[in-house]
C-alpha cells in the first residue's frame, strides 16, 4: 500500500516488512527486515512486525505457526488469523500522514476466554548493522524510548543520526500493560576481532500479561502484568498509530493530536521537595494519586487538591521510585515516574566509604591491594578515581585512610598487573594475546588524581612521582609508535574517556615542568583530534570494538568540543542527542545500549560517559538539547547507586551499587533481569563467550566496572547549575531550583553536591561560589552579594 505519506508492505503473512515515510529522501525501511535478519543468519521472522504470542489455559501460541488470511485493499491491509480457538485481526489502514494499526482479539466461543499473555511485536528497525559503513548504522537504524502507560503508551523511535524524520508509535485504544524486548545479537571479541559486537532489539507491546508464572518481578509495584478476559462472544481492541515526529517536543505535540496528555515533570527531587509538574489533559481529570513505598508498604496519596493551574505542586514523602497516575474521568490514565533520592552528597560519600570499608582487600587476601571486584579491565579502576575526585573535593577525616588505600592499590597492583615489572611501556597481554590500550586511560586517571594530594596526605610516593607515572601511562595510551601491535597502534588513535581529564593534565605537566612529556602528549592529543576532525563527515568514532557504539561518539563529541572543533564536534553531537532518551519514567531516559544487558538499559558506566559528553559538549556548542539530555542521563546514572529503589529485585545496602539495569519489562532473554539491577557475571550462567569473560561464574558481585561515571559527574553537575532560556524566552534551571523575585531578578538554588558554579552558557556568564545560592539580574547578571553559605 502506498499513500501520500508512507510506503507499507506486507509478507505472505501479513507481517509487515517494509515501512518507509515517502516525505523522507533516505527511503528508511522503519521495521526489521527479514532479508537483513537472514543475510547475518538470525532466526527471527517470528517476531516481525505484527507477529505475536498468545497463551491460553496454559498452552503458548504462536502467529508464525498458523497461516491467516490476507486481503489487501488500496489503503487497507486486514489480516486474520485463527489461534487457540480465537480469531486475531490485525489492520494496517494508511490516512493522510499517519498508518493506523488495530489489533482485535475475537472470543466466538459461549464461555469466557482467559488471556495470560498477548504480546504483539511492534519491530521497529532497532538494528546495530554489522557493517563498517558507519552511515548505514546512523541513518536506517532507530533508537526506540518506550513511554508507558494504560491507555497512552508511546515509542519514540529516533533515528541514528538525528536528522529525521524520526517516527513515533501512539497508543489510541485498549489497555497496555507495558513493553517487552528481545536481543539477538553475535559477538566475536574473543576472536581478536574489532569490531566484534552487532545485533538488535525487537520490541513487544504486552497487552495482556508479560511473564510466565514465577518470572514477573516480584518487587515491581508500577507496571501491572494482569490478564485480559473475553466475555462469550466478546472481543477486546487495541488501536495504535504510526506517525512521524522531528524533535522531542514535536513528539509530545504529535502525541496530543492524537489525544494524549501532555506531561512536563523534573525526573528528580530529593526528599521534602515540592513537585512542579505540569499537566495539559485531552479530557476532565478525574484525581491524581501519587503512590511510593516506604518499608514495603505502598502509599498511595491522593493529591487532586494540590493541582492548580495546570500544575502539581505537593511536597513528595519518602525516598525511591515515585509514580504519579493520572485518572481521566472518560476511564483512560496516564502516569510518570520520577526518582526522590536523599542528599546526593551523602549518597557519594557512603560509596566512597563503603569501597574502602567492603571492596578493598588490603593484605587480608590476594590479590593484595585490589579492589574487587577484580577484572581486567581497565574500566574496574573508576572506583579508585571516583575515590579520589571526592576527597579533592570534600576533604574528611577518613580522607587519609581511603586515598591511602587507593595509593597502595595504585602502586602495589595496578602497576604490576598491567605493566611487566612495573614498567609502563610493557604491556601485559592480559586477554590472551593482546592487551587493550583503552584500559590505560583509566589507570593514567588514578595516578593524575593521586598527584593533587599534599605529600602529606599520601604515604608512598611524591605527588610529582605519580604525576611522572600519570604522564609516562599516557603517553602509552595516545602515542602509536610505542606499540608493537597493529591493534596497539590502531587503538591508541582512537577517543576515549581521557577527553575528561586531557586539559588538566597537560595543564599539571606543564606547571610542574615535565616538558618533554607535556610536548609529546599534547601533540598526540592535537594529532588524535585533528585525525577524527578530519574524518568527522565519516563518524568513524562511532566504530570502538562495537559496529555503533556511544563510547565512541560520545568521547568523540567531547574531544573535539574540548579542542576547539566545533563545526566537527556539532556533528558528532547529533549523535549523542539522538542517544539519550526521553520518556515518562526516569529510568527510560538512559543512553541508548543493549548489550550488557540484551535489552534497554541503564549501563553505569557509559551511561554516566555519554552523560559528561553531553555536558562537555554543551558548554562549547550552547546547545540546550545537550544540557537537557546529559541531566536526565545522570538522574538514571544516580539510580544505580541508590539504596533507596523500592522496584528492583536486586535491592542495594547504603553504598552497594550495580552496573546495570535492565528497563524492558520482560526482558525475553533473561526474564529474572527485568526492571532489575546486576552486573554482568549474572550471564556466566548463560554459557557461551561469558563462561571466558566470568570463568568464575555469578561471582554475585554487581560493580565491576563503576566509578568513572561519577568521577565525571563530580566535576560537572557535582558542583555547578546551569542557567539556559527556552524556547519561549524564559529562564530555567538544570540541576538547581529558580524563584523569581522581581522583573528582572531571580535566586538560583544550586542543587550539586558539592556547589561550585551557577554557569549561564548562553550569556558567556557564571559566578564562582560555594553559596548555595545566588542571585541573577537579567540586566547586570549575577549580583555579588551571595544569599546564604
Amino acid at each position: 500500500m502506498e499513500s501520500a505519506q508512507f510506503k507499507l508492505d506486507v509478507n505472505a503473512r501479513g507481517a509487515v516488512i517494509n515501512l518507509q515515510n515517502t516525505q523522507d529522501s533516505h527511503g528508511m525501511n522503519w521495521v526489521v527486515d527479514p532479508a537483513y535478519l537472514e543475510q547475518v543468519g538470525y532466526q527471527d521472522e517470528d517476531k516481525l512486525f505484527g507477529e505475536f504470542t498468545l497463551t491460553v489455559g496454559g498452552h503458548i501460541y504462536q502467529s508464525i505457526t498458523v497461516t491467516p488470511t490476507v486481503s489487501v485493499a488500496a489503503n487497507q491491509t486486514t489480516v486474520t488469523y485463527p489461534i487457540a480457538g480465537l480469531t486475531v485481526v490485525e489492520t494496517y489502514r494508511l490516512e493522510a500522514e499517519k498508518v493506523r494499526w488495530q489489533i482485535t482479539v475475537q472470543n466466538p466461543t459461549n464461555t469466557a476466554v482467559t488471556l495470560s499473555h498477548l504480546g504483539v511485536w511492534a519491530s521497529l528497525a532497532y538494528v546495530m548493522f554489522r557493517d563498517k559503513n558507519v552511515h548505514r548504522n546512523m541513518a536506517d537504524s532507530t533508537a526506540v524510548f518506550p513511554s508507558i502507560s494504560a491507555s497512552f503508551t508511546k515509542l519514540a523511535g529516533v533515528r541514528r543520526d538525528n536528522q529525521g524524520p524520526n517516527l513515533g508509535l501512539y497508543q489510541t485504544a485498549g489497555t497496555t500493560q507495558s513493553v517487552g524486548t528481545y536481543n539477538e545479537w553475535t559477538n566475536r571479541f574473543f576472536e581478536n576481532v574489532s569490531p566484534s559486537l552487532d545485533g538488535l532489539l525487537f520490541h513487544q507491546l504486552e497487552l495482556a500479561g508479560g511473564y510466565r508464572s514465577g518470572e514477573a518481578p516480584k518487587n515491581d509495584w508500577i507496571y501491572p502484568h494482569d490478564n485480559v478476559t473475553l466475555v462469550a462472544g466478546g472481543q477486546q481492541v487495541w488501536g495504535f498509530v504510526l506517525q512521524p515526529f522531528t524533535t522531542q517536543a514535536d513528539f509530545q505535540q504529535v502525541a496530543v493530536a492524537n489525544g494524549h496528555p501532555l506531561v512536563r515533570y523534573d525526573p528528580l527531587l530529593t526528599a521534602g521537595e515540592t513537585t512542579a509538574i505540569q499537566l495539559t489533559l485531552p479530557s476532565p481529570l478525574d484525581r491524581l494519586v501519587l503512590e511510593y513505598q516506604v518499608d514495603g508498604q505502598l502509599h498511595q496519596d491522593d493529591v487532586t487538591a494540590d493541582f492548580a493551574g495546570n500544575t502539581l505542586r505537593t511536597v513528595v514523602q519518602g525516598a525511591g521510585e515515585h509514580c504519579l497516575r493520572i485518572y481521566l474521568k472518560d476511564g483512560r490514565s496516564d502516569l510518570v515516574v520520577f526518582n526522590v533520592m536523599a542528599a546526593v552528597r551523602e549518597l557519594i560519600e557512603t560509596r566512597v566509604d563503603w569501597l574502602t570499608e567492603n571492596a578493598y582487600n588490603g593484605k587480608r587476601q590476594e590479590p593484595y591491594d585490589a579492589f574487587t571486584p577484580i577484572s581486567n579491565q581497565g574500566e574496574s579502576l573508576g572506583k579508585l578515581s571516583l575515590i579520589l575526585q571526592t576527597n579533592l573535593l570534600h576533604q574528611t577525616d577518613k580522607t587519609r585512610q581511603q586515598v591511602q588505600a587507593v595509593e597502595a592499590s595504585a602502586v602495589n597492583y595496578v602497576k604490576p598487573k598491567w605493566f611487566t615489572d612495573g614498567d609502563f611501556f610493557k604491556p601485559v597481554n592480559l586477554y590472551g594475546d593482546f592487551y587493550r590500550d583503552m584500559d590505560f586511560e583509566y589507570i593514567g586517571h588514578v595516578y593524575y588524581l593521586l598527584a593533587q594530594f599534599d605529600a602529606d596526605v599520601l604515604q608512598l610516593h611524591a605527588p610529582a612521582t605519580y604525576l611522572k607515572w600519570a604522564a609516562q601511562v599516557f603517553n602509552m595510551r595516545v602515542n602509536a609508535d610505542l606499540h608493537t601491535s597493529q591493534r596497539g597502534k590502531e587503538e591508541a588513535h582512537t577517543l576515549g574517556v581521557y577527553f575528561l581529564y586531557i586539559n588538566d593534565l597537560l595543564t599539571a605537566l606543564k606547571e610542574n615542568g615535565l616538558t618533554a612529556e607535556y610536548k609529546q602528549i599534547k601533540q598526540c592529543w592535537e594529532d588524535a583530534t585533528a585525525r577524527v576532525a578530519a574524518h568527522s563527515s565519516e563518524y568513524q568514532a562511532a566504530i570502538t570494538e562495537h559496529f555503533y557504539d556511544n563510547a565512541g561518539f560520545g568521547p568523540a563529541t567531547g574531544a573535539l568540543a574540548n579542542a576547539g572543533y566545533v563545526a566537527q564536534a556539532r556533528l558528532y553531537a547529533e549523535l549523542l542527542k539522538a542517544n539519550i532518551g526521553f520518556s515518562n519514567d526516569f529510568r527510560s531516559q538512559a543512553p541508548d545500549r543493549w548489550w550488557e544487558a540484551q535489552s534497554y538499559m541503564i549501563h553505569s558506566l557509559w551511561g554516566g560517559i555519554t552523560a559528561a559528553s553531553a555536558l562537555n559538549a554543551y558548554e562549547v556548542l550552547d546547545d540546550t538539547d545537550l544540557l537537557l539530555a546529559s541531566y536526565r542521563a545522570f538522574v538514571g546514572v544516580l539510580y544505580m547507586y541508590d539504596s533507596h529503589a523500592t522496584t528492583p529485585t536486586n535491592q542495594l545496602a547504603p553504598g552497594e551499587a550495580a552496573s546495570t539495569y535492565s528497563i524492558a519489562g520482560p526482558n525475553l532473554n533473561r526474564p529474572d533481569l527485568s526492571r532489575n539491577r546486576f552486573g554482568q557475571s549474572t550471564f556466566a550462567k548463560d554459557g557461551g563467550i561469558y563462561t571466558r569473560l566470568f570463568p568464575d561464574g555469578d561471582t554475585g558481585q554487581a560493580d565491576w566496572d563503576m566509578g568513572e561515571e561519577l568521577a565525571a559527574y563530580l566535576t560537572g553537575f557535582g558542583q555547578n547549575a546551569y542557567l539556559y532560556e527556552q524556547a519561549d524566552g524564559e529562564l530555567a534551571v538544570v540541576n538547581g531550583k529558580l524563584e523569581r523575585l522581581s522583573p528582572t531578578q531571580y535566586r538560583v538554588t544550586n542543587a550539586a553536591p558539592y556547589p561550585h558554579a551557577v554557569k549561564f552558557i548562553h550569556q558567556h556568564k557564571e559566578v564562582v561560589t560555594t553559596a548555595t545560592q545566588v542571585i541573577y539580574d537579567l540586566n547586570q547578571g549575577f549580583l555579588p552579594a551571595e544569599v546564604e553559605e
